[in-house]
This record gives C-alpha cells, sequence and structure tokens, in this order.
C-alpha cells in the first residue's frame, strides 16, 4: 500500500481504482489483495482494485 503524506500533514492513500487521493481512515481493502479503495468506489460497488479487476474479467465470448 502506498501511504503519503499530503498537504496539511494528513497521510493520505491513493485509491487503486480511481486513482484519487484520500485519506487512509476513508476507504476499505480490494476483496482479493487487500489494496486501498476510496470510499467514493466503495459506494459506488468497486469492490476490486484495477488490477485485481483485470485478473478477474470475463473473457468477449468468441461466437
Amino acid at each position: 500500500m502506498t501511504i503519503e503524506k499530503a498537504k496539511g500533514g494528513r497521510d493520505a492513500m491513493i485509491c487503486r481504482a480511481c486513482g484519487n487521493e484520500e485519506r487512509a481512515s476513508e476507504g476499505y481493502p480490494c476483496a482479493d489483495c487487500g489494496t486501498f479503495l476510496c470510499l467514493i468506489c466503495t459506494f459506488r460497488g468497486v469492490t476490486f482494485c484495477t488490477a485485481c479487476s483485470a485478473k478477474h474479467a470475463v473473457p468477449p465470448s468468441t461466437l
């Protein structure tokens, strides 16, 4: 997990789904690997980070 010191001296983390910087205490872990997902993504129903979403993606069917 990436923890950065943001302006104002607060701890912040980068959301692995949308890339926004949010307070570390305002988010949830990815359901697969545990990396940080922001609260907004969680409210939108995002449960996997970008990397895990790519791993779990269903390939398009070839008809």
